[in-house]
Formats: structure tokens, C-alpha cells, sequence
């Protein structure tokens, strides 16, 4: 397995979720919904027609891992179980693979070991483009036995092409719907659930608007392992837009509830009544306190190029 960079295939139909490669618009949404999202950081993506929380596929990929299987490697058989039930289990020498991932989407292309030896060879600028109609395509990244142990853990930021760190930065950011100026961000991060336990590598989203702090909202924190927890958290990231524009900010019904300091006024009472004191403990505004010790704090130094501490640890 070795690793790639930047480039996109030539005229590819990814098969096995109904993906088409189309021309890249500079923002995606339904118009039946009059619900549009629209990148401020980031490459745009194409979105269902029913769903503009359903990324569907995006003009270029970045292509971080490329590789073969051949009969005989660990969990081949377990490997090529989906070829097999889709058809395309046509190679018995085995299958050069070239792992596609965005911001938002992955995708595998099984072609020939041939044209994957290849690809790595006229590679070497990061140019190379590759035709995918010679194999077949599928979406997502495949999971499961004989995968698992194949596939390292990759992350969207990479030091070896710039990162603050591996598993450190923006991935993608969204203007938000109803409050100008603010967004919703998506980003990995080094952070911990709990206190006194080892960070890990972990990937979610905040809005700047209500400055939501997701480790308070169940499944809103992802361990990091892959193109796919990247792409549940973008989802969670439109999603809370479409409930903004749906229902509103500040409604019950809409995820985007700013508290408006409540809970930081009433906490500073209660430290003013313990210790005596006239000042307050914390910031008494959302924004400043998430300024000073929430998301926004981390996310500040990220696009500073600084490596924040551990979130929570």
C-alpha cells in the first residue's frame, strides 16, 4: 500500500450507490426545500435532490492510498466478497485499488494490478490521471474483515503535506442559513470524552451562530478513523443548517438554540454568593466564553496553523 495525492479520474461512473460525476456549481441545495449551503471553506459537493444533507459525489477527489490484493494476501477472499455479489469478480490474478476520498465522499476503484503499477509510475509529479472504465467503482472506503487490518487510519489533514498534525484542521466549513456571518465548521481534533483519559483522534462540527459545544449532544463526536467519520460529521453539519432554516434559530424544534449566556449568568451567581466576589468566574456571553474555552478557541488556532491542546483533556 502505498500513498498518493491529488488527481481525478478521467470520465470515472462510480457504481454501487447510483453516483455521476457532474459539473461542480459553487453552491448545492433543494430548491423544494428553498434550503441552499454554501461553502466558505472547503470544495463544494453535489447533494441529493431530495436531500441537501446527502452528499452524493464532487469533481475532485484527493487519492491518499493505492495498492493490490492478490489471492493468497489475508482476508483476500473476505475482500472480494463484494466484487463477487455485485458481478465483478473477473480478476482472478487479483486487483490493483486506488482509494478516492473528498471532504465529504469516498470511493475504491478495483482495475488492474497493470494499470494501478501504472498509474504509480507516471505518478511521480502527482498529476497522473487515471481511466476508470477500465474497473469498477464503488463508494465509500469497503469495512469489515480482511479490510479492517488492510487499510490504515487516514486523515483529511496530513503533516506530510502541511498539517499542523495528522488528524489536526478544518476540513470544510459552511455558511450558516439564518445568521449572517456566522458558520458551521468541520473539524479534526485531538480531545478527550472524559477527563484523565488518553486523547484520541477525533472529528465533529460547531456552529458559530449558537456555539452548541457537541460533546453535550450524544453522536456528535466521532472517533476519527476514516473518510466516513469525516463524512457523518459533515452530514450532522448540514443537517443542523437545514433545522436552522427549517424551524428557525432559538426555536424548540430547531438545533441552532443559542442559550445567550444563561447558564454562564447563573453559574457566576452562584461563584459570586460562594466566594464572596463582585467579579464573574466566566465570560457571561456565549460567544466570549466559547471564544476563550470552547470550539472556538481551538478552531481560532487551527486556522492560525497552531496546535491547539488536547480539547477536554
Amino acid at each position: 500500500m502505498s500513498r498518493a495525492t491529488d488527481a481525478t479520474p478521467n470520465h470515472p461512473t462510480p457504481q454501487g450507490a447510483g453516483h455521476t460525476w457532474l459539473p461542480r456549481f459553487p453552491q448545492e441545495g433543494h430548491p423544494a426545500m428553498g434550503i441552499t449551503i454554501t461553502n466558505t471553506y472547503g470544495a463544494a459537493h453535489h447533494v441529493s435532490e431530495t436531500n441537501p444533507a446527502h452528499v452524493t459525489s464532487c469533481d475532485r477527489y484527493r487519492l491518499p492510498l493505492v495498492g493490490a490484493i492478490v489471492p493468497g494476501n489475508p482476508g483476500y477472499d473476505d475482500m472480494v466478497e463484494i466484487l463477487k455479489d455485485n458481478g465483478h469478480d473477473t480478476r482472478p490474478e487479483g486487483y490493483g485499488l486506488i482509494f478516492l476520498e473528498s471532504e465529504e465522499v469516498s470511493a475504491t476503484y478495483f482495475g488492474s494490478i497493470a494499470q494501478i503499477e501504472q498509474y504509480r509510475r507516471e505518478n511521480t509529479d502527482g498529476q497522473a490521471t487515471f481511466d476508470a472504465s477500465q474497473g469498477v467503482m464503488y463508494a465509500q472506503w469497503p469495512r469489515g474483515k480482511g479490510w479492517d487490518d488492510f487499510l490504515p487510519r487516514v486523515f483529511w489533514n496530513q503533516a506530510q503535506h502541511g498539517a499542523i498534525a495528522d488528524g489536526v484542521g478544518l476540513v470544510t466549513a459552511f455558511a450558516h442559513t439564518e445568521i449572517p456571518g456566522a458558520e458551521v465548521i468541520v473539524y479534526e481534533f485531538e480531545g478527550t470524552w472524559l477527563p484523565d483519559r488518553d486523547p484520541q483522534q477525533l472529528v465533529t462540527y460547531h456552529c458559530t451562530g449558537c456555539h452548541l459545544d457537541t460533546f453535550h449532544d450524544c453522536g456528535h463526536v466521532q472517533e476519527n478513523t476514516g473518510p466516513s467519520s469525516r463524512r457523518w460529521a459533515a452530514r450532522q453539519a448540514r443537517q443542523h443548517l437545514i433545522s436552522a432554516a427549517r424551524h428557525g434559530v432559538g426555536d424548540t424544534n430547531s438545533a441552532c438554540r443559542p442559550h445567550n449566556g444563561a447558564m454562564l449568568r447563573a453559574v457566576n451567581a452562584v461563584a459570586r454568593d460562594m466566594w464572596g466576589t463582585t467579579g464573574n468566574a466566566l465570560p457571561d456571553t456565549d460567544d466570549a466564553y466559547c471564544a476563550t474555552k470552547g470550539p472556538c478557541s481551538l478552531i481560532r488556532e487551527l486556522r492560525a496553523g497552531v496546535r491547539p491542546p488536547a480539547y477536554r483533556a
